[in-house]
């Protein structure tokens, strides 16, 4: 195995050519730069120096060994400069989880902002519904996690958290055309008590604020269908399998949708991160671009 540092020996060597001018650039004592100049050629198996009286002369061994020196070395100060980067944290990865429909709206409009404001960033990000996301980031998987409020949610006081409000957005009726309230400007939830519902899955935040506000009207919705893609919800209620409740921005076009009379359910988006990693400078950086975005929606 070859040093670097002793092929830094050999560079300053070719540079000014003898080993006491070697050693005053290197700050080593002309002993100590030809102690590392044998230990470089015990190293490689071949001689890199003649000795001409006082003074060296670099063997052919020698200059060819330079020849991968130099890139040896430019690739060393270039690793040098990336981990001192990395170490003041103006570059490296950070690792975003996030829901569907806030990776469309949010994160991905969010990754075009943080290519032009922070180059060094390198952002990876992963899909995961309902609670999975603030369970990954509690697990050290994730940097920062979007989530949605809901009654599972960690209290506002968890310690372990810091939380950062990004966006709501109502809840709105998603009915076949054939419906008898499609006509009408305004949903009243109790008017879809008797319908077939499609719902997200159980353990899906969204699933939790459409029962709540079921139950709050006054009744159990039917649940007959269920899917965590709003695509496919507003595809099945389009086919007259049933009735919906989606978040507004989450809505296809192909839907048929109605606002809903007070009080209308609503998403709570916000992002969360470990306390230990809130000051960090490249998430710190990234929860301020992913809210400049939230605020457009």
């Amino acid at each position: 195995m070859i040093e670097v540092r002793r092929l830094r020996v050999l560079r300053a060597l070719a540079d000014h050519g003898t080993v006491t001018a070697a050693a005053e650039v290197l700050h080593l004592t002309p002993s100590a730069v030809s102690q590392q100049l044998a230990a470089l050629e015990s190293e490689v198996g071949q001689e890199l120096l003649e000795r001409r009286g006082r003074r060296v002369a670099i063997t052919s061994a020698g200059r060819l060994l330079l020849t991968h020196t130099d890139t040896i070395l430019t690739e060393v100060e270039r690793a040098e400069d990336a981990m001192r980067l990395h170490a003041n944290g103006a570059t490296g990865e950070v690792r975003i989880t996030a829901f569907a429909t806030a990776i469309s709206l949010l994160v991905a409009p969010a990754l075009a902002r943080l290519r032009e404001t922070n180059p060094g960033l390198d952002p990876v990000i992963r899909d995961a519904e309902g609670h999975q996301g603030i369970t990954q980031l509690l697990d050290g998987d994730a940097d920062v996690a979007i989530a949605v409020e809901h009654r599972g949610s960690p209290r506002p006081d968890d310690r372990r958290l810091v939380r950062i409000p990004l966006y709501a957005e109502p809840f709105v009726a998603v009915l076949p055309a054939g419906h008898p309230a499609a006509a009408a400007e305004l949903i009243e939830l109790p008017m879809l008590a008797g319908d077939s519902w499609v719902m997200p899955s159980p353990g899906n935040p969204i699933r939790d604020v459409v029962l709540l506000a079921c139950e709050q009207a006054g009744f159990e919705p039917r649940v007959v269908h269920q899917s965590d893609d709003f695509r496919a919800v507003a595809a099945l209620v389009a086919a007259g399998a049933g009735v919906s409740l989606v978040p507004r921005l989450a809505v296809p076009a192909l839907a048929v949708t109605l606002p809903l009379t007070e009080p209308v359910p609503t998403r709570r988006v916000y992002a969360a991160v470990r306390q230990s990693r809130a000051g960090h400078p490249l998430v710190t950086a990234t929860l301020a671009v992913l809210t400049e975005v939230a605020e457009k929606l």
